[in-house]
């Protein structure tokens, strides 16, 4: 077995077999995929260098790549652009967002087989929109009134899809019942077993009884396993079908991902915050982060374990890294928006619990001699990656990380 093959098996170690083995198969469709679930290597990795520049401490979603970006009807019920997945987030220095998103722009292009200049220049331009965003000290958003271009059509696009459609695709009729039901012949939903089924059920109950953040007067309908992503499939994730108690027409869908520790937090010589669960460290670094948390946000314990609550939407869409190739031009106003929320995003959770000020990003961002080094380090990173993927594959080509598979619940 390879290294690298190593690293990883070990690291998914403690998630649910068989789903492992499905986040193995997606891991080989691509060398992108593959860096997407791979997050704990790369940041030890960069961990090991000493030529990454100092860079002030700022609050980072981690995980941070061209996919992991991406439309969503938040709080407010409008639909926004951001950043959108938050599951490794610590406190880190600004630098190491950085290094992760134009290494995942590089990563891209090679897949592609698009040529390395071009890769650079887009590498480049999300440098300087982030860096002349910083300087500027102020934390901007996009909404569908002031998006261009692709973000412009996802928005529009966003707007005008409704829950029904979201019904129509996860759920069918339940003829004994006159209600809906998840659809089970859906590739990404999985059956329960019956006793741990009901008491999920019961836990989503008390959830929507005595929390603020949940639905009011809704009831819970059917619950089945849910697959997503790439980096969090092995976790235990779940839908839940919720019917409203005054208006029997009433649907909403509601996601319940596992959170586990930040697969940085070995490599960040930082101190964190004590945060109750993993779970209430995202929620609190969500909502720092974003312009506007999406709709239920929310924490919650079972059985000892901390979820992530969120309600499933009809309007999330996330940017596919395959755009580069189809429409390449316009790519330019999409990096140019990741790279100016991003900046937006550390600039609007400056200053909490440790993190640097305002002004010391300010600095950072009117500083352009660390910016060299950091394209240097993801261009030969690519490489790296490269090379490891090739490993993987070959390993998983020859039945090295079969095993045994369990139950899924």
């Amino acid at each position: 077995m390879n290294s690298i093959t190593k690293k990883i098996r070990d690291f998914n170690a403690g998630a649910l077999p068989d789903m492992v083995q499905i986040k193995y198969s997606l891991m080989t469709e691509n060398m992108f995929r593959f860096y997407r679930g791979t997050c704990h290597i790369f940041y030890e990795d960069l961990s090991k260098v000493d030529t990454i520049p100092p860079s002030p401490l700022a609050w980072i979603c981690g995980d941070l790549h061209l996919e992991n970006f991406g439309s969503f009807k938040a709080d407010n019920r409008l639909v926004h652009f951001d950043l959108n997945d938050f599951d490794e987030a610590v406190m880190a220095p600004a630098s190491w967002e950085l290094v992760r998103i134009i290494t995942s722009i590089f990563i891209a292009f090679s897949s592609l087989k698009i040529e390395k200049k071009k890769a650079y220049k887009m590498a480049c331009l999300f440098l300087k929109t982030y860096s002349e965003t910083l300087a500027k000290g102020k934390a901007y958003y996009i909404e569908s009134k002031t998006a261009k271009g692709i973000v412009r059509s996802f928005l529009i696009s966003a707007s005008k899809r409704k829950k029904k459609h979201l019904l129509k695709k996860r759920t069918l009729k339940d003829k004994n019942k006159n209600t809906l039901a998840i659809m089970m012949d859906n590739p990404r939903h999985f059956e329960i077993e019956k006793n741990y089924k009901r008491e999920l059920a019961h836990h989503i109950t008390d959830w929507i009884l005595n929390n603020s953040d949940g639905p009011y007067n809704y009831e819970v309908l059917d619950v089945a396993f849910r697959l997503a992503g790439t980096g969090s499939v092995g976790l235990k994730r779940y839908a839940f079908l919720l019917q409203s108690v005054r208006e029997d027409s009433k649907y909403l869908l509601i996601d319940m991902k596992q959170a586990r520790p930040s697969s940085l937090l070995p490599y960040v010589n930082v101190q964190q915050p004590k945060w109750e669960t993993e779970a209430d460290r995202v929620v609190a670094i969500q909502q720092r982060m974003q312009n506007i948390a999406p709709a239920l946000l929310s924490s919650s314990t079972f059985q000892g374990e901390s979820f992530l609550i969120q309600e499933m939407q009809p309007v999330k869409d996330s940017i596919d890294f395959k755009l580069i190739r189809d429409q390449y031009r316009d790519m330019y106003q999409v990096i140019d928006d990741m790279a100016m929320l991003t900046a937006s995003a550390q600039l609007r959770s400056s200053g909490r619990q440790g993190a640097a000020t305002a002004d010391e990003l300010i600095a950072f961002g009117l500083n352009n001699q660390w910016q060299e080094e950091l394209l240097n380090y993801a261009i030969a990173y690519t490489a790296q990656v490269k090379t490891d993927y090739k490993a993987f594959v070959a390993d998983y080509k020859k039945g090295i990380l079969s095993t045994d598979t369990k139950t899924t619940a």
